[in-house]
């Protein structure tokens, strides 16, 4: 019985020593693989969603991004803000080109707002942030008083 290790104690791959991101952040650094795989954090913009009695804030950081790239939409209480950009950088003189570069991104997020009203939706970009309000329904009252006999 002396000579009994609890499970996997001589395993130190299987062992948690705080470092394993760090290490991962290393070999993932140094590998001759450059293409990363796509990551949803990095491929989309970050939103803030605010709330009042009255209205939804919505605000959705688009750095270097124009107006007549942002499509908005908002149906059944869910707001679609959808972006399509393309970047084409080329020398119209120069037609023996040594580097040339194009880049297209398409990105969209959906927010669902329960109470969101379709009509008086109001949207302003301005210095890389898209502002949205977004004003709730009015409920009206559909309660009857019952007279009693």
């Amino acid at each position: 019985m002396a000579g009994l290790v609890p499970f996997n104690r001589r395993r130190k791959d299987l062992m948690n020593t705080g470092f394993d991101d760090f290490y991962n952040m290393l070999d993932d650094f140094f590998a001759e693989d450059w293409a990363r795989p796509r990551s949803l954090m990095k491929d989309t913009f970050k939103i803030d969603v605010k709330e009042d009695e009255k209205e939804y804030m919505v605000e959705a950081e688009l750095p270097g991004i124009t107006k007549e790239d942002v499509n908005l939409s908002i149906e059944d209480g869910r707001l679609c803000i959808s972006v399509n950009k393309e970047e084409v950088k080329e020398d119209r003189d120069e037609k023996n080109y040594i580097h040339r570069e194009r880049r297209y991104t398409s990105m969209q997020r959906n927010v669902f707002l329960a109470e969101a009203a379709d009509e008086g939706i109001k949207a302003k970009l301005e210095d890389g942030v898209l502002t949205i309000i977004v004003p709730k329904k009015v409920e009206e009252d559909k309660s009857k008083a019952i007279e009693i006999e």
